[in-house]
């Protein structure tokens, strides 16, 4: 018989070039007028809302509202809207929700309860209809296509690129700065020390991730990813707040995959790397290989992305790391256990 465990989640990883540049060409025409009614509502805070690997593409949305719009941003907390059934005031509010199924129900319930509340509400989904896409004012498909892996990969590259030109468009930037990200993101596929890593850290059970600013998502993205498919103890730390406490933790017993990019936030990462290494850590870089340093184990991504854009392919070698060792393990990383692919929370 043959064993396909992980073929699904191989072949939705494997599709990511060419899907990524179809959302590249789908995307002209669609958000101008989203972006006219963003300019017209003239809003003062943005809000997202989302769950599981959508909460680390809205995690990447807040850096980029923050830094590119100036505007205020933050993660919302459903429980207020479902659980405790409030109704915050949400006049001059930009809300989006970024779901993969757009089924939840948390999220469709606190979607139409900003609607009412005055938000601008935005929906993100890779689907044709849904809960969360009725409840939104305005409804944005991701167009990653079909997605049967339980392990999210595509859906949330395709919601990063979406992410970013919904921002940079909304900036009035130049949006043609992602027309490589499908080139970075075939460059980053099928990186030759992948298998060498997955192979070094395949008995663990426990690791830690870290990165800083808009790779710090990306370190959220690959610990969530570990710990469905490997079942292992995998805890994402901002590199600031590694410091602050959880590095006492670190030793040569338990390996950190830090994820550094070339920019601001790899250059903020620095001396947490000296730290790790000066604690005898087994860490694992990944990033350019002008970002390496002196490091025994590393994964080389492309060099020359600009840091907003680079968390496109950064995730890619990571989503790979988890299928190898999943499959090292003799686990199927398609059908984790316990897990479905449409997750309902109220």
């Amino acid at each position: 018989m043959t064993d396909n465990r992980g073929a699904l989640m191989a072949a939705e990883i494997a599709e990511q070039p060419q899907m990524l540049e179809r959302v590249l060409s789908s995307q002209q025409g669609v958000l101008a007028p989203v972006v006219q009614r963003l300019r017209d509502y003239n809003p003062h805070t943005v809000l997202l809302v989302a769950r599981g690997t959508s909460d680390h593409a809205a995690l990447y949305a807040k850096y980029l509202i923050e830094t590119r719009l100036g505007l205020p941003a933050g993660l919302v907390s459903t429980s207020a809207y479902t659980v405790y059934d409030e109704s915050p005031h949400l006049q001059g509010v930009v809300w989006i929700a970024v779901s993969q199924s757009g089924g939840s129900p948390d999220l469709a319930q606190s979607t139409r309860a900003a609607r009412q509340s005055g938000a601008l509400t935005i929906s993100l989904t890779n689907t044709e209809s849904s809960a969360v896409q009725d409840a939104a004012e305005i409804a944005l498909r991701l167009d990653a296509g079909e997605e049967r892996s339980v392990a999210a990969t595509k859906t949330y590259t395709a919601s990063l690129l979406w992410l970013w030109l919904l921002v940079e468009t909304w900036a009035g930037g130049d949006t043609s700065a992602a027309d490589p990200v499908p080139r970075w993101a075939a460059e980053s596929l099928d990186l030759p020390t992948v298998p060498e890593v997955a192979s070094r850290y395949r008995f663990v059970d426990k690791l830690v991730t870290t990165s800083r600013g808009f790779a710090y998502p990306t370190a959220r993205e690959s610990a969530l990813k570990l710990m469905e498919t490997c079942y292992l103890s995998a805890h994402a730390f901002s590199g600031a707040d590694l410091m602050h406490g959880p590095l006492a933790m670190i030793d040569e017993d338990r390996p950190v995959i830090a994820i550094v990019p070339e920019g601001r936030g790899g250059a903020a990462l620095e001396p947490v790397l000296t730290s790790l290494r000066e604690r005898g850590a087994d860490v694992c870089v990944v990033g350019p290989s002008a970002v390496q340093g002196n490091s025994p184990i590393s994964i080389t991504l492309p060099s020359g992305m600009p840091e907003q854009l680079a968390p496109i392919a950064q995730i890619i070698p990571l989503q790979q790391l988890a299928r190898l060792m999943a499959l090292s393990r003799g686990y199927d990383p398609d059908h984790p256990r316990g897990l479905r692919k449409v997750t309902e929370t109220h």
